[in-house]
């Protein structure tokens, strides 16, 4: 199964998820401290600290974000509903305000 070593509150750690869920990609997302330092798990794991990272199901790790995005056009069908889900998420966009985030 892919791994996406990630934070919610990364723009690009945000953009690869979209973009798994829009093809329909079965992840693990292992969330990360927000300092770096404390990513010792991480750089453990993967040899970095720098977010976001997938790790593909042989355990090649990539890096980069527009690396991520290419591997995932590159390697999978998008299905019929992928707009669907693009649309979806602009249809909450408005919503998406830190005052509606349970705690």
């Amino acid at each position: 199964m892919l791994t996406l070593w990630q934070a919610e509150w990364c723009p690009y750690s945000s953009r690869v998820r979209e973009s798994l869920t829009e093809y329909g990609l079965d992840f693990v997302a292992k969330q990360v401290p927000a300092s770096r330092r404390d990513r010792e798990a991480m750089r453990e794991a993967v040899g970095i600290d720098a977010i976001p990272v997938l790790v593909l199901d042989d355990g090649t790790v990539i890096t980069d974000f527009q690396e991520m995005l290419t591997w995932i056009r590159e390697h999978h069908q998008r299905p019929a509903d992928a707009d669907r889900h693009r649309e979806k998420w602009f249809e909450d966009a408005p919503r998406r305000d830190p005052k509606h985030i349970l705690t």
